[in-house]
């Protein structure tokens, strides 16, 4: 094989095979940055409102265009699980230390924030079932009342 085979061969795998990059990991690195994560999850609930809302109205078109439909579905479907990933895997992973129920108080807190992130959770997946706006807004919701009590801590 020549050279030039070789690089077009390399070209096409580096082309086909996808690269996923994730916004932080499991490694115990000590690296945070939960304004970035607060600010990605509002513009994750954003994202599925506007998907939302374009699925709607070319619903309502007339000899509608499905692959863009089918699009808007798969962006709902995408930042909904964008949503879900922060919670898991940044929140409940990584920041938010167990406390004990002896600590009355502070497990309080504690439940209250585990409440709150299943409630957005929830409301992820809610969203990936219908294109009711009202789910948006409760995630909203309740990322801002999580983002209150998570930076008392």
């Amino acid at each position: 094989m020549n050279k030039i085979t070789i690089t077009a061969i390399a070209l096409v795998i580096a082309l086909i095979i996808p690269v996923t990059v994730n916004a932080h990991c499991q490694v115990p690195c000590g690296i945070y940055n939960d304004d970035t994560r607060f600010t990605a999850m509002f513009e994750d609930a954003t994202t599925i409102e506007k998907a939302m809302l374009s699925i709607r109205k070319l619903e309502a078109i007339k000899g509608k265009n499905i692959n863009q439909l089918v699009r808007w579905v798969n962006t709902k479907e995408d930042h909904a699980d964008k949503l879900t990933e922060i919670v898991t895997e940044y929140f409940l992973t990584q920041r938010i230390q167990v406390v004990p129920a002896a600590n009355k108080e502070a497990h309080k807190v504690y439940l209250k924030k585990l409440e709150l992130l299943h409630n957005i959770m929830i409301q992820a997946m809610n969203c990936k079932q219908t294109t009711d706006v009202n789910h948006v807004q409760k995630i909203r919701d309740f990322i801002t009342e999580f983002q209150k009590l998570y930076i008392k801590k």
